[in-house]
């Protein structure tokens, strides 16, 4: 029998105060820890790409929105880093070694579809990647594509509920740390 997964619950401060099954987290809406990553890369026009991800429908929430590369939950005892390699296998089915730097750290809370609630202390991981083998796992994304900047910036102006609740937050801290011209 498959153990559900559990997430680790924080304050505001990142103090760990327990763990909780994931999706009775989701439900109640406890503060929790996450990451999400961000792979990017320079066109040789000089302009930056992001690697974004189009979550499978069959997700338990956001299912079809558009996200960052990747997103997860460190599991109880694992070290974020090792979340982050973790969760690119799993979900993008990147096996290559890459440079994850850590860059910032948010708060959110939203409500999702399904009666979730997304309360997360989300750290945001990036990486400059180039010539990536990329072999997505069905059941957590349903597209995926290099997306210039510029481009992401006129579909969330455009269609801002096709992508989720944290993208917004994560896409305007990862341009601030890259110095990315908005």
């Amino acid at each position: 029998m498959i153990q559900p997964e559990h997430v680790v619950l924080v304050d505001k401060y990142g103090n760990v105060s327990g763990q909780k099954e994931k999706l009775k987290a989701h439900q109640s809406g406890e503060l929790h820890q996450a990451f999400s990553i961000m792979l990017y890369q320079q066109s040789a026009s000089g302009n930056y790409e992001y690697l974004l991800q189009q979550r499978a429908q069959s997700k338990y929430h956001s299912g079809g929105l558009w996200t960052n590369t990747c997103c997860s939950h460190p599991r109880p005892g694992e070290k974020l880093e090792q979340g982050c390699i973790r969760r690119l296998k799993e979900e993008m089915g990147i096996l290559q070694s890459l440079q994850l730097k850590e860059i910032g750290v948010f708060c959110y809370h939203a409500y999702l579809d399904n009666g979730l609630i997304e309360h997360e202390r989300d750290h945001i991981w990036v990486a400059e990647a180039h010539a990536l083998t990329i072999e997505p796992e069905p059941a957590e994304v349903m597209h995926y594509e290099w997306c210039p900047v510029h481009k992401i910036h006129a579909r969330l102006a455009q269609y801002p509920e096709q992508f989720t609740a944290w993208f917004s937050e994560v896409f305007t801290i990862v341009n601030k740390k890259l110095q990315v011209d908005t």
